[in-house]
Order: C-alpha cells, then sequence, then structure tokens
C-alpha cells in the first residue's frame, strides 16, 4: 500500500506540472523555474524527458556537490514547502552514502541556517515537508540532500525570524553531496510550495500531504473518491468539493478478522512549537462497533489521546475541533478501533488548524524562560528553603586560584558554601518553579564541586510532585573533576505539575566542600531529540570537528583540538567550556618558541549589511601567557584588520569575548595566538559563535591584562 501510494504520488505530481504552481514551486517539467545551480558547484541537471532534476556520480566523483539556488520568494505568515526526492547508491557502499541537505539563508547573516538533512538510499520517492513561519519577509531557498526517516514521509518545520523594521531576503539552497559507488544518484522530483501548514490536508493530492498508514495485514487507511471505488464503502461525495470525485480518507472493516483491529493514519512529524486549534470533519457508518480516536505522539514514542468520538454523530459529515499544543515534535495519529464483529467504516477528510483555540481560551502557553536561569540578576523564580545558610548567589573576580562563572566568567552563579555549617547531615534546598505536567521537558545546568573526600551524593537532583508531596531523585554527582564547571542534563515527563529541587548535602563535619550552580536552562522537548543535538547555525564548540575553521599549515606548532588539561602544568584548562569534559582548541607552548605564532581560519562568510556579533571564550592562564587577537581579512585586501586582544595571564576561568563589527564584503575572521615567554604560555579557545545584528551585552573589559592582587581570590556574596 505504502509503494502503491508513492507511485501514484508521481503520477499524480507528473500531471501537477502542467498546472500552474506557486512561487517558489517547480516540477521540473521543462526547466528550473528560476531555481539555479551555483557556478562554483556541480550543475544540477534537467532529465531530457522532464519530471525531475538530477545529479550523480556519471560525470562527477565522490564528495563533490551540486547546490541549487531559488530565486525570491514571498512567504506568508506559514507556509508549507513539500519536496520530493530520491537518494541511491550502489549496493554493498552505505558506508559514505550520499546527502542531501536544505538550507535557509537570511539576508543579514553571513551564514547559512541548515533546516533539513536526508542521507539514506531508497528505491522510490520519498517526500520532506516543512512549515515555514515568516512575518511578511520575502525569502529565498538552497538544498543539500535530506535524512530519510523510518517512514517514508519526514516533516521538519522552521520558524523564521519576526518581522523586523526592513523586509530581509531569505534564500533557499538546495545541496546535494554524492556519496561512494559507481551508481550512486539525487534526484529532486518537486519542490512546491503553498499557503498553510503542512499539518493540513484534503487529500486532494495522491502524496497526502506527508501522512502514511501504517500497515496492518487485516485493516488499513484508504484514499476514497475520484476514480476508487469499493462496493463495501461508498460515500456519496467527499466533504472538500462535496462531489463523487472529490478525495477522503477512509477505513473499513470488511477484511477484520479479529477483534480489536488497529488502524492508524499517521501525520507529519512537526518541529517548530505550534498551538491553537486542530479541526477535521468525519463520518461513522451507524450502530457500528468501532472506536475513532485521535492522539498525539513525541519523539520518544509517548501517546496522549486528546480527541474521542462520544457519539455516532449525524450520518453526513461531522465536525470535530480538538485544542492541539505541539510544544516540541509530535504526530497526529488518527486511529480507528474494531471492537465488535460490525466495524462498519469511518472517514476523515479536510483537516486544518489554526493558531487561535477552539474556544476562546485566554490561558499562555508555558514558556520554558520562566524556569531557567543563570543568576546574573538575581535567582530568577528560584528559590530555598528558610531554614539554614543554604543557597546564596555569589561572584568571583577573574584570578588565577578559584573559577568565576560559567556564563561569562566575570558574573554570578549559587554556592552552597557547606564548608562552613555548623551541623553534620546539613541539607540545602534550592527550589524551580512549577512546570506543568503532562510535558517532556529537557534540565541541563553546570555544577562545580570542590573540596569533599568523598563526592558522590554532594549535589543530587530530585523531581518533586506537587500534588502528591512526592520526590524522586533523578540525578546525583559520582566522580567529577573538582572545580571544572561540569553539565548535566535530565530529560523527564510527569503526569502532574513538578519542580526541580537541587538538593547539596554535608554528611559528616569532616567532609563538607563547596557546591557551585550556573546556567540552569529548561526546554520542552527531549534532550537527545534530533533537533537539540544538531550543530546551532553559525556556532562551533568543537565537539564532533573544528566546523569550517582552517589552519595556513598543521603541525607540533599550530593549533589543537583536545580535551582534558593540557600537558603542562600551571598552564591552560582543565576542560572544556561546553560540557567539562569535551574539545577545545588550544595552542601548547612547550612546542612552540617565543614569539611564534599560530593561526586559526574561519570558512569564508558573506557580507551584508548591518552589524554582526561574534562571541567565544578564551583561557589564557599560566605565568609566561603571550597574545591572543582576533582579526578581520576582507576578500581582496592583503592587510587584517585588528578587532580585539588580550595580552598575558587573564584568569584560570573560561572567559567570554563579545565582538561588535560590521562588513559588506566576504570576510574572514582569524584568531591569532602568539607563545609567551614561557612553556607556561597554553592559549585556548571554546563555542565560537557568529550572530547577526549588535551584540546584546557589552564586555567587562577591566580585565584585559595579567596582574596580582591579594583579594582576587575573594567570593563577593
Amino acid at each position: 500500500m505504502l509503494l502503491r501510494g508513492v507511485l501514484l504520488a508521481v503520477q499524480a505530481l507528473q500531471l501537477a506540472g502542467a498546472l500552474d504552481l506557486p512561487a517558489g514551486s517547480c516540477a521540473f517539467e521543462e526547466n528550473t523555474c528560476g531555481f539555479d545551480s551555483v557556478f562554483a558547484f556541480l550543475p544540477w541537471i534537467l532529465n531530457e524527458e522532464g519530471h525531475y532534476i538530477y545529479v550523480d556520480t556519471s560525470f562527477a566523483k565522490q564528495g563533490e556537490k551540486a547546490v541549487l539556488l531559488s530565486s525570491d520568494l514571498q512567504a506568508e505568515e506559514w507556509s508549507c514547502l513539500r519536496l520530493v526526492y530520491q537518494i541511491t547508491t550502489s549496493s554493498g557502499s552505505s558506508s559514505d552514502p550520499s546527502q542531501l541537505n536544505l538550507y535557509v539563508r537570511f539576508e543579514d547573516e553571513s551564514f547559512d541556517r541548515l533546516l533539513w538533512s536526508a542521507k539514506e538510499p531508497s528505491d522510490s520517492w520519498l517526500i520532506a515537508s516543512l512549515d515555514l513561519q515568516n512575518s511578511s519577509k520575502k525569502f529565498k531557498a538552497e538544498w543539500i540532500s535530506p535524512e530519510k526517516q523510518a517512514l517514508l514521509i519526514i516533516h521538519s518545520q522552521l520558524v523564521l525570524p519576526q518581522a523586523l523594521e526592513k523586509v530581509l531576503g531569505v534564500t533557499i539552497l538546495i545541496e546535494g553531496v554524492l556519496g561512494q559507488g559507481n551508481t550512486a544518484s539525487i534526484a529532486l522530483f518537486e519542490i512546491k510550495m503553498t499557503t498553510g501548514y503542512c499539518i493540513e490536508c484534503d487529500f486532494e493530492e495522491n502524496h497526502l500531504c506527508g501522512f502514511v498508514n501504517r500497515w496492518n495485514p487485516n485493516v488499513n487507511w484508504f484514499v476514497g473518491g475520484g476514480t476508487t471505488r469499493n462496493s463495501h464503502s461508498i460515500l456519496p461525495q467527499d466533504h472538500t468539493f462535496r462531489n463523487e470525485l472529490g478525495h477522503y480518507m477512509y477505513v473499513d472493516s470488511v477484511y477484520v478478522k479479529h477483534f480489536q483491529e488497529v488502524a492508524q493514519l499517521i501525520s507529519p512529524m512537526t518541529t517548530a512549537p505550534m498551538s491553537g486549534c486542530l479541526s477535521f470533519y468525519y463520518q461513522l457508518q451507524q450502530g457500528n462497533d468501532n472506536v475513532f480516536s485521535l492522539y498525539t505522539r513525541d519523539a520518544a514514542g509517548f501517546y496522549e489521546e486528546i480527541w474521542k468520538t462520544n457519539s455516532p454523530g449525524n450520518p453526513s459529515w461531522n465536525l470535530a475541533e480538538v485544542e492541539f499544543s505541539a510544544p516540541y515534535p509530535m504526530e497526529v495519529i488518527f486511529e480507528v478501533a474494531f471492537n465488535g464483529p460490525k466495524g462498519g467504516y469511518v472517514a476523515l477528510d479536510d483537516i486544518s488548524f489554526s493558531p487561535v483555540h477552539c474556544q476562546n481560551q485566554t490561558e499562555l502557553p508555558f514558556s520554558a524562560l520562566e524556569a531557567s536561569c543563570n543568576f546574573e540578576e538575581d535567582l530568577c523564580k528560584f528559590y530555598q528553603d528558610k531554614d539554614g545558610p543554604g543557597w546564596t548567589r555569589v561572584k568571583v573576580k577573574p584570578n588565577m586560584y578559584r573559577p568565576g562563572d560559567h556564563t561569562s566568567g566575570l558574573g554570578y552563579y549559587v554556592l552552597a558554601n557547606t564548608k562552613f555549617t555548623s551541623q553534620p547531615g546539613y541539607i540545602g534546598r534550592l527550589y524551580g518553579p512549577s512546570l506543568p505536567g503532562n510535558l517532556q521537558y529537557c534540565l541541563r545546568f553546570y555544577y562545580a564541586i570542590y573540596g569533599f573526600l568523598k563526592m558522590s551524593d554532594t549535589l543530587a537532583v530530585y523531581i518533586f510532585e506537587e500534588n502528591h508531596v512526592v520526590q524522586e531523585k533523578v540525578w546525583s554527582v559520582l566522580e567529577s573533576p573538582r572545580g571544572v564547571w561540569m553539565q548535566a542534563e535530565i530529560s523527564f515527563k510527569k503526569p502532574m505539575p513538578t519542580k526541580v529541587v537541587f538538593m547539596s548535602l554535608c554528611k559528616s563535619f569532616w567532609d563538607c566542600g563547596l557546591v557551585a550552580l550556573d546556567d540552569i536552562t529548561v526546554e520542552l522537548g527531549s534532550c537527545s531529540s534530533p533537533e537539540k543535538l544538531r550543530p546551532t547555525p553559525g556556532e562551533c564548540n568543537f565537539e564532533q570537528d573544528e566546523c569550517a575553521f582552517t589552519q595556513e599549515k598543521r603541525n607540533r606548532s599550530s593549533w589543537h583540538r583536545r580535551r582534558g588539561e593540557t600537558p603542562t602544568s600551571y598552564t591552560g584548562p582543565k576542560g572544556d567550556h561546553t560540557t567539562g569534559v569535551g574539545y577545545y582548541m588550544y595552542i601548547e607552548a612547550s612546542h612552540m618558541v617565543y614569539g611564534q605564532k599560530a593561526h586559526f581560519l574561519s570558512g569564508p562568510l558573506r557580507g551584508v549589511t548591518g552589524k554582526h556579533c561574534l562571541t567565544f571564550f578564551y583561557h589564557m592562564y599560566g605565568a609566561g601567557t603571550g597574545l591572543l587577537s582576533v582579526y578581520l581579512k576582507k576578500e581582496g585586501d592583503s592587510e587584517e584588520f585588528l578587532l580585539w586582544r588580550r595580552r598575558g595571564e587573564q584568569s584560570i576561568s573560561w572567559l567570554r569575548a563579545l565582538i561588535e563589527y560590521s562588513c559588506e564584503r566576504q570576510h574572514l575572521i582569524i584568531f591569532e595566538a602568539i607563545r609567551g615567554v614561557s612553556i607556561r604560555s597554553d592559549i585556548a579557545i571554546d563555542d565560537v559563535k557568529f550572530q547577526a545584528g549588535p551584540c546584546t551585552e557589552m564586555e567587562d573589559i577591566t580585565q584585559q591584562s595579567s596582574g596580582y592582587s591579594e583579594d582576587l581570590n575573594e567570593i563577593e556574596y
């Protein structure tokens, strides 16, 4: 049924090529409709008989790519972009498959944003559906070969930034990267952009808007209407056109062999937050044994019933309206369960969505930002037990002995100063704000432990269910490097409203220390969901590789990617800034001579109007530390322009740098490290990020060179 449906989709889309397609769409019948191949890469080839464009290894080598660039498009407030594509490869060559990627390029950004990617081959055409949200912005599209999911249909959503003072141009790029094998190929059959949401469908096109039937040997959803006729389930007309030529979906019990057979029609997966009213029309055969229900299912497989028929309804089409909230990726599942010998049929048509609630609800959706805190201004919505010294908001001046906060190296964090408690068994609890029940959460935070002979259970996290006064321990410290900011993450979902509780414990008077917390964030969805694991556009944390950065030469005296401590004592970081156990880039001073330079170059950045903000974290600890500089080099210029510089030992902490600059020509950013007077001159960088627009904060420039003061180790309460 699935393969047959895909083949029907191809035939229907071929016929659609003769029709006028909306702007930003193309069926590739006679031309590419304003989509152009980028000259610097392989060309996309239009098939001689029309119907698709392709790139393959008959005229290209493995690793080469073809990039297709859209013309200027005008997006509605919500648009749905669908792509019909196919990736093929030689048998037995799965080690390095071809890949199709989709990027979006904003006029005010110097980098491209990866929206969607697929690389697994198939023997049939696949459909990808992507929601584009935009408030009166123009946009262009650029593609790169996407990832195939378990189902034949892939659905992703992109939230475009809200309208600014001027209309910003956007481009879509489609990039096909050829993999291993003599017969590797990537083909695009159709790109189609329509107004509305990808979850909406009237089932008039045979690709079914990305909906897919879950195959069952005895009972399945089928397309009804048009030229299709089934003697057991003849409806006089569909709902869309109110005639016998329109289409709808239906499920019939004629082939049911067992009670409790279930048929499921599954929507594409959402990936952008949606909240509002989901409506659809349905029709039930009167007096039969079936249950028609609507479920949501998240990426972890958790089901939630959000609607069920409670009466037979009218013999004609019935309207159903359901409150629908998808704060993180979800599928909608229309399910029919047959519970008796007279199952009958159920028909479905005209699924639509509105961001307006079904019944004038005024309650605002939960914002995860309310449950997050970096403690720079105050404790946010966190609070603690009234008894005991508990947790205190503190900061540390940059120094060579005690690390500062995680946010910037110069700011505030909270500290359970258990070292000075007077009694063993002391417990300090820090409570977070209330979180609504029945939602998937991702909790991330940074902690650092000082002192303590035995580290286990010195810090623990509990989930406190408010209604049942039940606490569940979900995480605790086992062992970790002392004095290093470590990242922890926890995914959880509870049916009732909950609070997150951080608990610091001092087991005995002789074994107490310091426990620090910073940068607590709560996000909706699982920590391991694909969209959270996808690299942030314009950012490199060096966890996987060096991203688009390059070096003029690679030897012992160049930049190196490393994790953990550097080899030389009393210089370099103990861990990276991203997680505490990840990777960073650094120079190893013991392999260099005094005054020797190492350059680390960004990939080419597009010139755009307006300001950019470059942020990164740097580590300059060691008595002989030299210089770290950041330069801007414009295309065509031989000279480099100095943007930022630090000289000498700065702190034992990772410190944040903020650089605001403008450049309307293609350019590079260059990190230059110069070795100092001794081997204790390691310099490191991490978490480099490019952003459009001016920096929202200004860097504290009071600590720009090394120095010593007796009060540098003081904690400010």
